[in-house]
């Protein structure tokens, strides 16, 4: 399993939450919620890497073009958090607002493996 390199994120990085519920609502008003599946709360982060170099952002890069060729997940602990979880990133984009610099931004989704 791969590790996301140790670089970390700018501040304002967006934590999501979507569990997944099951809705039952009877004519008389009265609603059922239930729990569907073992994992029902995954998380999404919205991640920004600003102003960082350009060797970072190419690692970043070339770290996500690997997991998109392999289709593995990898390992990253989100910010603030002690324990790390197993992630995908389905899209990200590079942009290069000067010399030397760069600005990524990507979307991790949360996935649960054995």
């Amino acid at each position: 399993m791969a590790t996301f390199p140790a670089i970390t994120p700018a501040y304002g990085a967006e934590k999501r939450s979507a569990p997944v519920m099951r809705r039952v609502q009877f004519g008389d008003g009265y609603e059922q919620r239930l729990r569907y599946g073992l994992n029902q709360n995954p998380k999404v982060w919205a991640l920004t890497w600003n102003n960082i170099s350009e060797a970072d952002a190419d690692a970043i890069e070339t770290f996500l073009d690997a997991r998109a060729d392999d289709g593995d997940s990898f390992t990253w602990t989100p910010p603030a958090e002690a324990s790390a979880a197993e992630w995908v990133c389905e899209e990200w984009s590079k942009s290069i607002p000067y010399t030397g610099r760069a600005v990524i931004t990507a979307t991790f989704r949360q996935v649960f493996e054995p």
